[in-house]
This record gives structure tokens, C-alpha cells and sequence, in this order.
């Protein structure tokens, strides 16, 4: 009878429900199919006046469907599946306000960018906020027709904000990266374990939990730890049928990635471990001839932003970038994903893979494999997991550090160089990291990579020559107003700016406000310097010390475990054991699969006979010397048989690899 009901209404192409427009929203009280399907049309407008799309892709209209029918839902979307739309147009179908929970600052400023680029108003609680900021920024959701709050479910735990929120017209919640709510998840976040308790707060508000990498165990503590009532869920495949999966076994990884960057069109992203290895490895294909650039989160932000515009525009062809790379990205035409290194879990790797092929077309996620790449990452990664006993000591000395007194902390951004603090203290650089990373996700700090520019000024000339360059430059003028009212001794002392807050005060971007600043300098009216910092941190606690790390290190065991058994299933993936590598990813995930029949291992089975194979490198090296790159080229033969054949003639002592990673004829 639904089916038909929706039939029916679907033909009916010159009645009334053709000529449904967003008043329909005034209908939101009923949960007939009738009405679910008004909404439908609505969604539908909604789609097509902000997102200038005719169709929504799989699975996104019966989740919309869903949420407005007033169900919890969880939305089990692959990366590119288009998951913010699930909670995004029903929001603008019900009216009122959407609060959206995410753990990730980057993640809730582009989507609030993209929102506003579209006309719609939306607005995120980032960066350390005093509570008359907050509770100003929540005036402008309650007052300003303001449809989507963003927030860190750390916030949630401050009982005046929760509070302030019941008083907002919240029609809908959308918890975002769903999987932190898990300790079995990639990226568990214990304040997350918090978000169950809104369902008192806004009892009757539907909820939508969202993911795009969550194994079933993860799938089931989403359901439970979020409070779900009798949830529908819905699970996009996390089957990519247009790229193929490869593990490219090489000694020269440089080398084997020219060769795959020269075959394959299109762009690329070169996912590599640290910020060191972005410059070098993005040079090393510049000198290559492929046009590349660099991406971490330590660079400054105008050069962020012009390293990502030219791989956007195309005017580079290749990114080099740490996994700070990829939030928001949605080019389509990327066409390769390599990575030099092994990722440290099977989510993070389906996340970055999927990357690729955004629009349709066959792509490639290629891992390049050394014989002693699984045993070197296991080493390095199970020894940079933090005990709570190192843990400590880096909370205790962040604190030093950054001057913070017992019983003190919130309310100011702190620059931070990473390296810098670990040379100094004598502490491993990627274990720290991990440290903070804890502290981060457990509410105690709030680390940012994107850098912070500390900022100092002091002014030299005489008041009068101040407000004299003021009254001049009405463009300046509210910059320079705030600067005298907020930092009184800043004729006496070199003070340190902040930059976020004048912002906020005065409506400027923080590039428009250092621009300001050169001017006063340039005038010789004040002496500013400039310090760039690799990181920033924020205390969202008071300092306590043991008190502190004892309460948040019970998850710390636990997660341990979880990440070494996430390692392993690495390993796994990566291990040349002739099953598909489509199917494992699948199986991973819980999904079964069937061989893909493009992936490294499957195209192995397609491949020309090894002894064939063989014959023809024979043929080759008895007259010279080739590195892998020159007999691809030469045979013709596809990767994964060329690496076969060259296995099989080591294995027989055939030939041998020079140190310059050259096979020659062992006679």
C-alpha cells in the first residue's frame, strides 16, 4: 500500500503536489507517507536551490526520508558519499535550528564556509572562547536565523552551555564522525560517550548519527552509547567498483612513483608520514618533471591555502601531504592515491584511497611496499604508543613549559613548537605527539596543527600620532581602536596579540588584520614581530596534574590494544597472500565482497605466465643493466607481473639488485 501511495503521488506531475514549495515544512507535526512524501519535495527543492543538483545519490533520500519522519537514524555513508546532506536539507525542510556535534575544528569551519557560500547562515563554537564570546555567538543563533550550530562535543559537558542550548528552537541533531563514540573506533573520543545524555535534554528531537568507516562492533556501540530509540539504519556499500586497489612491492619508491605518476593521467595526492618528507618527496618529483607542490599541518596558512589553489586549479599536478590533508576535499578528477608509507589503520587508508575517482572514472590507491616496511612501522608505531606514566610527564611539562599554574589554564591559545618542546625536554617527537593526541581527544587540551602566528606589537610613536593615523585611515581605524582599548600598557611592553579574538571584534580575517599591522610598522608608529609556531594549544581544564591524567588514563590501556590490532590488520592488507584486496577491505569492514578483478592481486592471476615473463627480462638483462622503472618500460610487462618474474629470478640467484637498485645478470 506505501509503495503504491508513493506511486501514485510520484505521477502526479500537473496537481498540487508538483507545485509543493518549502511552506510544506509548515506540515512537520504528521508522519503519514503522505506528508513524508511532501517533505521528499520539498528536500528535492532544497537540493536544487542550494546545491544546484537534479538527483540526490544513493541512499541520501530514504535517509532524508527518515529524519523527517522523525526516526534516529544512522548513516553509514563511504567517504564521498555525500553524508552532511542527510542532516543539512532536512534542517532547511523542518525549520529551526540543526546542533551539529563534530570533533574536528577543520571538519566545522569548511562545512559553516561552504554553508555560507551557498546563503545559508551556520555557525561553529571553535577556539578558546570566553563565556561572554559563547554565550554572545549562541544570542546570534537564538536571535539571527542561525539553522545550524557546530560544536565540539567537549562543550557539551559544560552544564551552563547545555542549558543555553535547550533554549534554542533545536529541531534536529546530527552527531558527526559517529565512530569516536566507540573505544573500538579509529578515533575514539570519550567526551563523545557524553552525547547520549542530550537525548533528556531535547527529548522528542530526532537524532542522526553519521560515519563513513565504522566496523560492526563500532556500528553496534554507535547505536547503544548514543541512546538510539529503534533506529533506522542505512549502509551505503563500501565497495568502490571504479578503483582498483594495488600493494606495489619496490626498493625504489621514488622511482616506482614517476613511473606509475607518468603512466597514470590525471591528479594525484602522495600521502607520506611526516612534514620532512613533504618537501623532500615533492621536490624529488619536481626534478622528475612532474609538477608538484606540498601540504602539512605546519605550514603557514596563506601558504597553505596557495599550495592547495594550485592543486585545485590544476596548476600543480601532485600533492605531497601528511593525513592533515584530505577534510572537505572533493576534487574529481584526481585519478592516483600513492602511498610511500604503510597508514596506521585500515580506516584512515579507505578515507584517503577514496580520494580518488570522486567522479566515476577507473582510479588507482597504491601502496608501494619495501621488504621491511611492516616489521619498521610495527617497531615504530607500537613503540610511540604513550603509557600513562609518559603521558603525565608531558602534561606536566606542557604545563611548565607554557607557564600555566596549578589550578590554572582555560581561556588563552598557547603557540607551541612541537619540536622545540621535545628537544628540550628530551622527548621522542612522535610518541609527544601521540600524547598530546590523547589529551586532545580526551578534553583535556585542544591541540591545533594548523599553527598559530604569534604575534607581538608595541607601540613607539605618541597617542596622539595614533589616533591621528586612525582618523586618517577609516579602514584601519577599528583595528587600531580595539588594539587601544583591549591592550592598555602597549606603549610600555611588547605585547602579544590575539589575533583570533581581534578578528572576531573587529569582522577582519586574521590576514587583513596582520596587513594592518605592517602598515602601523611600515609608518614607524609601532615595532611588530612575528613568530610562526607549528602547532597551538588550548587547556579546556584546570591543571591537576595526577588528578587529571589518572582520570582520563583508564581509556588509554584500551586504546593501545585497539590500535595495535588496527596495525596488524594492516599488515594483513598489505601481506602478497593472493586474496583481493577489494575483498579485504570489504571484509574489514563487515561487508562481504566478491574479487574485484582490478586490483593488484587479481590483475597478478590475469598476468602474462611468470616463466614468460621471465624470458623476456632474461633476454634484457644479459646485455645490461635496468632499474624497475627502465623494464617496465622496456617489456611492457604490468607491475605486478614484472615484480613477480624479477621475485622469482632473485629467488634463483638469476640476477641481483646493485646498490643503486639496478638488476643486473648474476653470470
Amino acid at each position: 500500500m506505501r509503495q503504491r501511495q508513493l506511486t501514485l503521488l510520484r505521477s502526479s506531475q500537473n496537481g498540487a503536489l508538483a507545485r509543493v514549495s518549502a511552506g510544506v515544512a509548515t506540515f512537520a507535526g504528521f508522519q503519514t507517507d503522505c506528508f513524508s512524501y511532501f517533505y521528499l519535495m520539498t528536500a528535492l527543492d532544497a537540493l536544487r536551490s542550494y546545491w544546484k543538483h537534479d538527483a540526490f545519490r544513493p541512499l541520501q533520500e530514504t535517509i532524508i526520508e527518515s529524519v523527517l519522519a522523525g526516526r534516529d537514524t544512522v548513516a553509514l555513508l563511504p567517504t564521498g558519499g555525500g553524508k552532511s546532506i542527510c542532516f543539512q536539507i532536512p534542517t532547511l525542510v523542518k525549520g529551526g535550528v540543526c546542533l551539529v556535534v563534530s570533533p574536528l575544528i577543520a571538519l566545522m569551519k569548511d562545512q559553516v564556509a561552504q554553508l555560507g557560500a551557498r546563503g545559508i547562515k551556520a555557525l561553529a563554537l571553535t577556539g578558546s572562547l570566553s563565556t561572554d564570546d559563547i554565550s554572545d555567538l549562541l544570542d546570534n543563533v537564538k536571535f539571527g536565523d542561525y539553522r545550524f550550530l557546530y560544536l565540539s562535543p567537549e562543550r557539551l559537558q559544560i552544564e551552563w552551555i547545555v542549558t543555553r542550548l535547550t533554549e534554542l528552537p533545536i529541531t534536529l541533531i546530527a552527531v558527526d564522525e559517529a565512530h569516536c563514540v566507540s573505544q573500538w573506533g579509529h578515533d575514539f573520543r570519550p567526551a563523545y560517550l557524553h552525547v547520549g545524555a542530550l537525548r533528556k535534554q531535547f527529548p522528542g528531537i530526532p537524532l542522526i548519527a553519521l560515519t563513513a568507516t565504522a566496523t560492526p562492533r563500532v556500528r553496534t556501540d554507535i547505536a547503544q552509547l548514543l541512546s538510539l530509540q529503534d533506529p533506522s539504519i542505512f549502509e551505503g556499500s563500501f565497495e568502490r567498483p571504479n578503483i582498483g586497489y594495488h600493494v606495489v612491492a619496490t626498493e625504489d619508491k621514488i622511482g616506482r612513483a614517476v613511473a606509475i605518476l607518468e603512466r597514470q593521467q590525471g591528479s594525484a595526492i602522495v600521502y607520506v608520514r611526516n612534514r620532512k618528507a613533504c618537501h623532500e618527496v615533492a621536490d624529488q618529483l619536481q626534478a622528475y618533471g612532474i609538477a608538484s607542490t606540498h601540504y602539512h599541518g605546519g605550514l603557514p596558512f596563506r601558504e597553505k591555502n596557495r599550495h592547495m589553489e594550485e592543486w585545485m586549479t590544476g596548476q600543480k599536478r601532485c600533492i605531497v601531504a601528511t593525513n592533515a590533508f584530505g577534510m572537505g576535499i572533493d576534487k574529481p578528477d584526481v585519478r592516483t592515491i600513492l602511498h610511500l608509507e604503510l597508514p596506521e589503520n585500515l580506516e584512515n587508508y579507505y578515507q584517503e584511497a577514496g580520494r580518488a575517482g570522486r567522479d566515476g572514472s577507473s582510479a588507482a590507491a597504491i601502496i608501494l611496499l619495501a621488504p621491511a616496511d611492516v616489521d619498521h612501522a610495527r617497531g615504530r608505531f607500537l613503540g610511540s604508543l604513550p603509557s600513562k606514566t609518559f603521558l603525565l610527564e608531558v602534561y606536566k611539562k606542557l604545563c611548565n613549559h607554557l607557564q600555566i599554574a596549578y589550578g590554572e589554564g582555560p581561556g588563552e591559545v598557547y603557540p607551541l613548537s612541537l619540536h622545540r618542546f621535545c628537544v628540550h625536554y628530551g622527548f621522542p617527537v612522535i610518541k609527544t605527539y601521540n600524547a598530546l593526541q590523547f589529551l586532545d581527544r580526551s578534553g583535556v587540551v585542544a591541540l591545533s596543527q594548523d599553527g598559530i602566528e604569534k604575534v607581538t606589537l608595541r607601540f613607539t610613536a605618541e597617542s596622539k600620532e595614533i589616533i591621528r593615523y586612525a582618523s586618517l585611515h577609516p579602514a584601519d581605524e577599528p583595528v587600531v581602536s580595539l588594539l587601544l582599548r583591549t591592550y592598555p600598557g602597549i606603549w610600555e611592553i611588547e605585547t602579544a596579540l590575539n589575533l583570533p579574538f581581534l578578528a572576531r571584534k573587529t569582522g577582519k580575517d586574521e590576514a587583513e588584520l596582520l596587513l594592518v599591522l605592517e602598515r602601523l610598522a611600515a609608518r614607524e608608529l609601532a615595532d611588530v614581530r612575528r613568530n610562526d609556531s607549528d602547532a597551538a594549544v588550548s587547556f579546556l581544564e584546570i591543571r591537576e596534574d595526577e588528578h587529571t591524567i589518572s582520570r582520563v588514563s583508564r581509556h588509554l590501556e584500551s586504546q593501545n590494544a585497539v590500535k595495535t590490532q588496527q596495525f596488524e590488520a594492516v599488515a594483513a592488507y598489505v601481506t602478497l597472500d593472493g586474496i583481493c584486496l577489494s575483498r579485504k577491505l570489504l571484509v574489514y569492514f563487515g561487508t562481504p565482497g566478491e574479487d574485484c578483478g582490478r586490483c593488484s592481486t587479481c590483475l597478478a592471476r590475469k598476468a602474462t605466465r611468470p616463466a614468460t615473463a621471465a624470458d623476456q627480462l632474461r633476454r634484457l638483462l644479459v646485455n645490461g643493466s635496468y632499474s624497475s622503472g627502465e623494464l617496465e618500460k622496456a617489456t611492457g610487462l604490468a607491475p605486478d607481473a614484472l615484480i613477480f618474474a624479477l621475485r622469482t629470478l632473485l629467488e634463483n640467484e638469476e640476477v641481483v639488485l646493485t646498490s643503486d637498485n639496478r638488476y643486473k645478470w648474476n653470470g
